[in-house]
């Protein structure tokens, strides 16, 4: 039962990091990112690599819904507030890291816009997984 979890817990998380960034990243932060990035290193849209942008949300999915699972996380607020910690983490790793060594991320406010982002979707993303694992018989 708790692999049923994991799967779904994994896929959903997967399309929800993929519709939240869709709505912040390409239509709410749309201007902001155009100003805070250096646009020269992304695709145009109609060249964006499909197959490896699905194999990224899932990824995130699924770390988060082992991870919560292998807490034992069964409700949302939980779910949520690890999710959080672990989003927290992983952006302050991966931004700062960018902005040490590219010309990616042209702004420590970008970075700070970004680790907040990324709070916000992980913590979603995680109230929804635990959420998911706590559902169903005890």
């Amino acid at each position: 039962m708790k692999t049923n979890k994991i799967l779904l817990g994994g896929i959903v998380g997967s399309v929800l990091f993929f519709l939240l960034g869709w709505v912040i990243y390409g239509i709410l932060l749309k201007d902001f990112m155009a100003s805070n990035y250096n646009q020269s290193v992304y695709r145009p849209t109609e060249d964006t690599i499909l197959w490896a942008m699905i194999a990224s949300n899932l990824g995130w999915g699924f770390i988060l819904s082992f991870v919560l699972n292998w807490a034992n996380v069964t409700n949302a607020l939980s779910g949520a507030k690890l999710a959080a910690i672990i989003g927290f983490l992983l952006a302050v790793s991966v931004d700062l890291g960018f902005y040490a060594m590219t010309t990616m991320i042209t702004n420590l406010t970008a970075v700070l816009v970004d680790i907040i982002v990324y709070i916000v979707m992980s913590g979603i993303i995680g109230a929804t997984v635990g959420w998911i694992n706590g559902s169903g018989k005890k």
